[in-house]
């Protein structure tokens, strides 16, 4: 096993799934939940740390994970949206003692990031020497994506639902992207969902 590199893992995981109709975070994958997966593959990288961000139904979804080697991290404001779990997680980090040198930002509902993923982004942060590591989609750059600490104070003061595109956008020449060969696909209906548990049984 490849040593640990000195990156924290966040996994967003604060939303209410208002399009799912459902609690998100626990619907059934493989041998887990949505969540429960997302937290195997980031423990299983190379990544220091792996941290959770709850929020809407947080004591439920706390109660039904399984015991791992995660901190949980509460957003009492999650309901303004992805940029506020974001600066949750970066001013839960400041307050550490350990200074890591990237953050690597992961949502719940894109199952096939794995581990082989995540350390490919890892490995690409270090060997670049780029401030930013996206996921390149159509359009954007977007999630997973990874954060030089230079990035976190910027990153502690997001409150919007845009998350840290801004960031992405406003800093093109330090940004390398990786295209994520279909492992991008997130879910956020019901019917997305059921095609993807057909479709990666």
């Amino acid at each position: 096993m490849a040593e640990n590199e000195n990156i924290a893992v966040v996994i967003l995981a604060a939303g209410e799934s208002s399009r799912m109709q459902k609690t998100k975070q626990l619907l059934p994958w493989g041998k887990s939940t949505l969540l429960g997966s997302a937290i195997k593959e980031a423990l299983e990288s190379n990544a220091e740390n792996v941290y959770v961000v709850l929020g809407a139904k947080a004591e439920t979804i706390q109660m039904q994970l399984e015991k791992s080697d995660v901190d949980l991290i509460f957003n009492n404001d999650w309901k303004k949206g992805m940029g506020s779990s974001i600066s949750c997680a970066i001013n839960y980090l400041l307050h550490l003692e350990t200074n890591y040198d990237g953050i690597l930002i992961m949502l719940c509902d894109q199952p096939l990031i794995d581990a082989i993923y995540l350390n490919k982004m890892i490995s690409t942060f270090k060997k670049s020497g780029k401030g930013i590591v996206a996921t390149a989609y159509e359009s954007r750059n977007g999630v997973p994506v990874l954060f030089n600490n230079k990035y976190f104070e910027q990153l502690s003061l997001l409150d919007s639902d845009k998350g840290a595109k801004a960031i992405i956008m406003d800093n093109p020449t330090d940004v390398l992207t990786i295209i994520p060969m279909g492992k991008e696909i997130d879910l956020d209906t019901i019917e997305e969902y059921e095609q993807a548990l057909k479709s990666h049984k």
